[in-house]
């Protein structure tokens, strides 16, 4: 093993390679105009995006949902004693929120069955209040919903209507009915302002509110339930602000932000407002209840005041006696009690009656009636607190629904527990009632002993008494129920009203240029690398040296000229200065003042071997060595060309014997101490005349007249007397091309290193282009030289360019 053998750097191999950070950063510097082209397109790209989108901003309000407190309970722990409170879930009111009723009372507050758009350049946006028509919706008739509608005007008394989407939703009044429609015809008149428009699909009226003579509007009916679907859907967002706290944030997503506010503050107003009517239903039922008894009462008071005052004027009697007095004191509490007891039984009764047709919105707490039966109340109260959440779960689940159907089934069983208990309390009451009937007829017996006149007295006095405090005593309850719900006031409240953030939340400008920005970088530098990873030819040096076995002794770069004598033409170019390396590499190798034979090789036909063995022996020649070049290539000989020389005679005719002399075969160059021996006429057999041993005496004999000989033999790859040709040779060069070589070249010939047919071989890689040699590519460890430092002749045209190039920086 040699000097150069053993100095070798270890092959590394492909399981262990590992990230050249210098080579990546070469290779993306390399593609920089390629990647700046792409940064400034995905930028124009992002912009343009940017320009012609409608943002979408985020609307946002805070909202306060007092703890263990359900804002939907009729009951109220002050005033009358009508209920307790329930315990809240905030899970609930976020329900709540997003349920479809309270979504619809909303909406009938708002005028977003009707949008405005106004056509621009590249975009059409929503126009929000202040627009130039006001539309009227006749929603009593069909309507053409979810599609276009453009309004056209050229003064201020007509306008034209036109269908301009390519589909519709068609819906029918007080019927779920919906169908698509596709391309409506568009009416050919003109219609009148604040004039009903009737047509087969719509109706509508058109006010014109702008004081410009002519204009165009475009206007969008949207049905109340795909409104509803709209603000109940994903765009309506609730969560509690902290785990901690009970405090909503309510968030809308929206392209118009005015419009988004509005329904937020619109729909904690609508939930604050069903909440009191849910607070007040109680206390207004009792009222009316009320209200329903003193419209009897009075005119039964009233009737009786009369005849008391008739009677006493007719008789000349005021006063009773005080042994009537004493009767009279008796029967007015007993009769009260026999008044309230009948007042509560009629309640037991109407109230059985609303239980048996499940009909809650009228039902009664009796506290609010003077009824203080806490089992009674208590059950009422839970039967009214379940007819709650069962209203709450319908306006999201179905009747199927799990907990719908838990709730009915918990509201049956109660209803069957009242309906029981009012039974035996009725009872109890008609038994109190006959009791307290029997004490009254007997204190009634005693009347016989006062005069008939004051007893009729009596008897007129002890029925207004009655009335007059059944009467009192209504009026204290409907007084004490007026005053509850006066004063209720809504649980919750809202802490912070909707607030419009003025960033877009889409698209995002800050993101959609970063992302163009890293695909416009990305973009090309994975084509780059993708390429390469693909791509089955050889185009680094180092990647060469890492996976051959071979040393890589030079690196040859890609040659502009038409012809092959590079070297003995272009003193100056860097091709000639990488063949003097060349050169000078092979002085520490080959053996000194003595005739060495060099064999240059390649794998397949088009790597350059034919070059590289011309500008070799001409660099040769040119250092005044006698040099010999031999054309081995016998089947496809192209020497000749390049040297203006002729192919009769040759390498072919010398080896079958044709030609005995071999001086004839040997031609004189134009060049001094360069002489070749052509290939010659294409034998039928070239691989048999390469393994004679007339060949070996050849060269022997060329070894003492020229100092270098020069073999340009075929390729191993297609043909086999290469390899009987290496042995002959004191050095093998194996030409290896940029971008042309594929990759499996390597083992094959590294398989040929490892058999050890190959004992002194080296590579050349060949027809390195300058971009790969300036960026360091093409290259081993130092062996060959690149373009691009203004030092060679050929260079300077392209330091001209690159000074052009770089001149602004």
């Amino acid at each position: 093993m040699n000097q150069s053998e053993a100095n070798r750097t270890p092959v590394i191999g492909q399981e262990e390679e590992v990230i050249d950070i210098k080579d990546l950063l070469l290779r993306i510097w390399r593609i920089w105009p390629y990647i700046a082209f792409s940064v400034i397109v995905a930028i124009g790209i992002a912009y343009i995006s940017l320009r012609y989108s409608v943002p979408e901003y985020q609307v946002s309000s805070k909202f306060f949902v007092k703890e263990k407190e359900n804002p939907f309970s009729l009951f109220e722990s002050a005033g009358l004693n009508m209920g307790g409170s329930g315990d809240m879930e905030l899970g609930n009111q976020m329900i709540i929120l997003k349920s479809r009723p309270i979504a619809n009372a909303a909406l009938d507050l708002l005028n977003f069955d009707v949008e405005y758009y106004a056509q621009g350049r590249f975009l059409t946006t929503e126009v929000y209040q202040n627009t130039p028509v006001a539309v009227a919706v006749d929603w009593n008739h069909p309507q053409l919903t979810n599609g276009d509608l453009l309004i056209q005007w050229t003064d201020r008394k007509q306008f034209t209507v036109s269908y301009i989407s390519e589909s519709y939703t068609q819906i029918f009044p007080d019927t779920d009915g919906r169908k698509k429609l596709d391309n409506p015809g568009s009416p050919s008149q003109k219609y009148n302002f604040n004039e009903w428009v009737e047509l087969p699909m719509n109706r509508f009226k058109v006010g014109l509110t702008s004081a410009e003579d002519s204009g165009e509007m475009i206007i969008r009916f949207r049905d109340r339930h795909g409104l509803i679907n709209h603000y109940t859907g994903e765009n309506l967002q609730i969560a509690a602000m902290d785990k901690q706290s009970t405090i909503l944030k309510l968030t809308v997503n929206t392209h118009t932000p005015e419009k988004g506010r509005d329904y937020l503050n619109t729909l904690q107003e609508v939930y604050l407002e069903n909440e009191l009517q849910e607070k007040n239903a109680m206390a207004t039922n009792t009222i009316d209840f009320i209200d329903a008894q003193l419209v009897v009462l009075s005119d039964s008071l009233m009737f009786i005041e009369n005849r008391l005052e008739n009677f006493r004027s007719n008789n000349s009697i005021y006063d009773l006696s005080s042994e009537g007095t004493a009767i009279f004191e008796q029967l007015k509490e007993l009769e009260n009690e026999l008044a309230k007891e009948k007042f509560k039984r009629d309640y037991y009764q109407q109230l059985t009656k609303y239980l048996e047709r499940e009909d809650y919105n009228q039902v009664v707490v009796p506290s609010g009636l003077g009824i203080e039966d806490p089992i009674l109340n208590t059950l009422i109260t839970n039967l009214l607190e379940l007819q709650a959440e069962k209203s709450m779960h319908a306006s999201k689940l179905t009747e199927i629904s799990p907990p719908l159907r838990e709730v009915n089934r918990k509201i049956k069983d109660l209803n069957l527990s009242i309906l029981e208990l009012l039974q035996n309390v009725d009872n109890n009451a008609q038994l109190l009632i006959e009791d307290l009937q029997e004490r009254i007829n007997k204190i009634t017996g005693t009347f016989s002993s006062l005069p008939q006149t004051e007893q009729n007295l009596l008897r007129i006095q002890r029925e207004f008494s009655l009335n007059e405090e059944l009467y009192t005593f209504l009026l204290e309850k409907r007084a004490e129920s007026a005053i509850t719900r006066a004063s209720n006031t809504p649980s919750n409240k809202i802490i912070e009203s909707a607030l419009i953030n003025p960033i877009p939340i889409s698209p995002k400008t800050a993101l959609t240029y970063l992302i163009a920005l890293i695909l416009g970088v990305a973009l090309p530098i994975g084509i780059s690398f993708a390429r390469a990873f693909l791509s089955n030819t050889i185009k680094d040096g180092k990647e060469l040296e890492r996976k051959a076995d071979l040393n890589l002794i030079s690196t040859v770069g890609e040659s502009e000229e038409n012809d092959n004598l590079v070297v003995l033409k272009k003193h100056r170019s860097g091709i000639t200065e990488a063949f003097r390396s060349l050169r000078a590499n092979m002085n520490f190798i080959l053996p000194k003042d003595k005739s060495s034979v060099i064999l240059i090789t390649s794998s397949i036909s088009g790597e350059g071997k034919t070059f590289c063995s011309i500008n070799l022996a001409s660099v040769y020649a040119l250092s005044n060595k006698r040099t010999l070049l031999i054309g081995c290539d016998m089947r496809k000989p192209k020497i000749f060309e390049d040297f203006g020389i002729n192919n009769k005679e040759g390498l072919s005719t010398y080896l079958s014997q044709n030609q005995e002399d071999v001086d004839k075969v040997i031609q004189k160059t134009a060049y001094e101490n360069l002489d070749v021996i052509v290939s010659g006429p294409i034998p039928p057999n070239p691989a048999e005349l390469l393994i004679t041993d007339r060949f070996g005496q050849l060269l022997a004999e060329m070894k003492g007249r020229y100092d270098m000989v020069i073999l340009d033999t075929p390729p191993v790859g297609l043909v086999s007397e290469t390899l009987d040709l290496i042995r002959l040779a004191d050095i093998s060069l194996f030409v290896v091309r940029y971008n042309y070589s594929e990759k499996q070249f390597i083992d094959h010939i590294n398989n040929l290193k490892k058999q050890a047919i190959l004992k002194e071989a080296y590579m050349v890689f060949n027809g390195v282009d300058k971009d790969a040699q300036h960026y360091g590519y093409g290259t081993g460890y130092g062996y060959g030289y690149g373009y691009g430092y203004g030092y060679y002749a050929e260079d300077n045209k392209e330091r001209n360019f690159f000074k052009k190039l770089f001149k602004l920086k």
